[in-house]
């Protein structure tokens, strides 16, 4: 096994939610596990959508792949968005007079995130996705929710020192993690009280973690971005297992 980390990023990004307000398509603001296998299955060339009631081929080859997403170059978590509107005038967008529809969609500006994937070397798909990360090369081109938000990656890391994490000490944890309860119970009782000059902040957001096999709608976890310290006995309340030490005091979970 091996954990191999980069940095991706894009001019725009659209990570569209199933739910529309007050007539606005919003985006994600987190980078989520099922978009990310997106990517991961272009690099190597896998398949995607191609028809009803089938989950396409990427998703299918890489959905056990453990992958954790720390936010780069963000406010608190929070990535600047705008609002774009656009015409469809195809004629088969809308049955409006006209056949013309106004599209208003909120974008991602300049979003960029750390990606951290655990590969099996003896796999021949997890292979050549290491391989072709670690030459920037892709098959197909990758893209943040729109063929024309196309990614790029730099920074490629390996940890071979990795190890699972025990919550032995006080620690900072640099990627997104999930929650199971309530903040008042789960969160604010683990953070440490901060010595510097930097307040504290949680960011919190639910996102999707897959696929449900019988419906073909994502499914859902609760996560939290945060600057803070934790608490040893933060333990009793997380899965152990999920979280790595990749050196230099970061952690990081992996789903």
């Amino acid at each position: 096994m091996m954990l191999i980390s980069f940095d991706l990023c894009a001019q725009m990004g659209f990570l569209k939610k199933p739910d529309i307000n007050d007539g606005i398509y919003l985006t994600y603001n987190m980078l989520h596990k099922p978009a990310l296998l997106g990517m991961l299955g272009a690099i190597i060339g896998l398949r995607g959508y191609c028809q009803n009631g089938e989950l396409p081929e990427y998703y299918q080859k890489l959905k056990h792949l453990k992958v954790g997403i720390q936010p780069l170059k963000c406010d608190k978590g929070n990535y600047v968005k705008e609002t774009l509107c656009y015409n469809n005038g195809t004629g088969f967008a809308s049955n409006e007079d006209g056949g013309n529809l106004v599209i208003k969609e909120q974008v991602l500006l300049r979003p960029s995130y750390r990606c951290f994937v655990l590969l099996d070397l003896s796999n021949p798909f997890e292979k050549t996705l290491y391989d072709n990360i670690l030459s920037f090369r892709a098959e197909f081109l990758p893209y943040l929710g729109k063929n024309e938000f196309s990614v790029w990656w730099t920074n490629v890391q390996a940890y071979e020192d990795a190890h699972i994490f025990n919550f032995e000490k006080e620690t900072h944890i640099v990627s997104l993690f999930r929650k199971e309860e309530a903040v008042s119970k789960y969160i604010v009782r683990f953070m440490s009280i901060s010595t510097s000059n930097i307040p504290p902040f949680l960011y919190f957001e639910r996102l999707p973690i897959g696929f449900s096999e019988e419906l073909y709608q994502y499914e859902y976890g609760d996560f939290v971005y945060s600057n803070a310290t934790f608490k040893p006995d933060m333990v009793n309340s997380l899965s152990s297992n999920d979280f790595y030490d990749i050196g230099n005091s970061q952690i990081v979970q992996l789903i």
